[in-house]
């Protein structure tokens, strides 16, 4: 199963974050949380993203930070070598968007959890 990583995750039940790792799960993809809120969700703990962890094997980056606060991550997520980068509403970025193009990996501005949704994730 392709391997998702999630940035932003909080145990906060009332964040999108929080749906989208719950979704995730619902549909059966291996995600792997990131984030700087200590916790865990259905079972899956929040790793520290200031650890830059490292995560192999990754299909899909989904975006749940804001533009203002991504700058700090470009170069660990670009690393990771997602295939493509999902930035959900309220984290598109121009800059961003335009430094993974450069790298060959797609991105989106999409809701992963319509894409989950509606099967087109």
């Amino acid at each position: 199963m392709k391997k998702t990583v999630l940035v932003g995750a909080t145990p906060n039940q009332s964040r999108y974050a929080y749906l989208a790792a719950t979704m995730l799960a619902e549909y059966n993809f291996e995600a792997v949380l990131l984030g700087i809120h200590k916790g865990e969700i259905n079972g899956n703990t929040i790793l520290d993203i200031r650890q830059k962890p490292v995560i192999d094997d990754v299909d899909t980056i989904t975006l749940y930070i804001g533009p203002r606060r991504q700058p700090e991550w470009y170069d660990y997520l670009l690393d990771l070598r997602p295939k493509r980068i999902i930035f959900n509403p309220g984290t598109e970025n121009d800059e961003f968007e335009e430094l993974a193009r450069q790298r060959g990996i797609e991105t989106l501005e999409a809701c992963t959890l319509v894409m989950l949704r509606s099967r087109q994730y």
